[in-house]
């Protein structure tokens, strides 16, 4: 899997990782920025299909 570095506001990574840990909902904080991205590109096409944006 390629590994990609990245900025963040100190900000968002302190709220990441209070939902990140045992009994809580992420396993990591790559585990929250994967779903997170996954659920934002799932958001985009929506919005694309819409739009009629998406091709085949």
């Amino acid at each position: 899997m390629p590994k990609v570095s990245l900025d963040m506001p100190n900000e968002i990574l302190t709220d990441i990782k209070q939902h990140v840990g045992d009994d809580k909902k992420f396993v990591s904080v790559a585990d929250a920025i994967r779903t997170a991205c996954r659920k934002m590109l799932d958001q985009l096409d929506e919005i694309d299909a819409r739009h009629g944006r998406l091709g085949d």
